[in-house]
Formats: C-alpha cells, sequence, structure tokens
C-alpha cells in the first residue's frame, strides 16, 4: 500500500527502501494478451511447443511486459507526498534486462528511492531505483532506474 509522505520531510526518504511487493504469477493468457497488444507474437513468447526447443526451456515473458509491470507493483510500495493530484511516469533513465521470465514464474518488485528533487513549486521528481525478482532464481528480471513525477497541491 502506498506510504503517504510530508512534503517537507522528503530529505529522510533519499535512499529508502521500499517494502517488497507480494509475488505476482507470469500466465501464459497475460503473455498472449500483451503480443496481441503490442503485435510481437514472436514464438518464444507464445507457441509453447517451438519454445520448448529453446534455450528458454518454454515461452517467456516479453521484456517490456515484464517492465510494464513497474506500475502494477507500484502501487504497493509507492511513496506519495500529501496533497498529490497527480503522478505521471517520466520514463526511464536505465533499463537493463536481466534474465528471462519463464511463464509460469513468480515475480515480485524491489524498489528503492534514489532522489526526490522539487522541480518546481507543487512538482516533485522521484528517480526510484527498481528491480524485479524472479522466485528462485540468482539474476533478477530486470534493473531500472524509473523517473516519476508527483504534482501536489
Amino acid at each position: 500500500m502506498s506510504q503517504i509522505i510530508n512534503r517537507n520531510e522528503i530529505d529522510k526518504y533519499i535512499g529508502h527502501k521500499c517494502e517488497t511487493t507480494d509475488w505476482f504469477e507470469v500466465t501464459q493468457d497475460q503473455v498472449n494478451i500483451f503480443a496481441d497488444c503490442t503485435i510481437d507474437r514472436q514464438f518464444i513468447h507464445i507457441d509453447p511447443a517451438a519454445a520448448s526447443n529453446t534455450p528458454f526451456g518454454g515461452t517467456i515473458a516479453h521484456g517490456f511486459l515484464t517492465l510494464s509491470m513497474l506500475s502494477y507493483f507500484s502501487t504497493s510500495y509507492n511513496l506519495v507526498i500529501d496533497g498529490i493530484t497527480m503522478g505521471v511516469n517520466k520514463g526511464f533513465d536505465k533499463v537493463r534486462f536481466v534474465a528471462p521470465v519463464r511463464v509460469g514464474s513468480k515475480i515480485r518488485c524491489h524498489a528503492t528511492v534514489l532522489e526526490i528533487t522539487e522541480k518546481r513549486p507543487g512538482q516533485f521528481d522521484f528517480k526510484t531505483e527498481v528491480s524485479v525478482e524472479i522466485e528462485g532464481q540468482d539474476k533478477p528480471a530486470l534493473v531500472a532506474e524509473w523517473l516519476v513525477v508527483q504534482m501536489v497541491s
């Protein structure tokens, strides 16, 4: 669940390690729907039989599907400045897809606040280091520096 913070105390949240999210199971249906939405129907994502003959041993989630799950995960670890009127995804400084996410795997997110900067009155830029862990794997699925803007009244 999001944690509400006071704008006068944002400095104490620099370096804050957010609560790790719950596990989320990646399903073939989810991957298929993402493939249809993005028109990325490469066989390693949607054809279990053909994908079983690859080094992956089965179908894998799109890297961009895993990246897009950050929006879902952020609802459970987010820091929200009191009085927020809107939050906007600003993009990423860095993104690396480190390990494939096999369909049927469970993933969860870890996040650490790197920066919170008031760019102009009532506009706060957050930079958060995020990683998506794959249950039972040593390497994460991805690591990134995510930029979000919060508008506060």
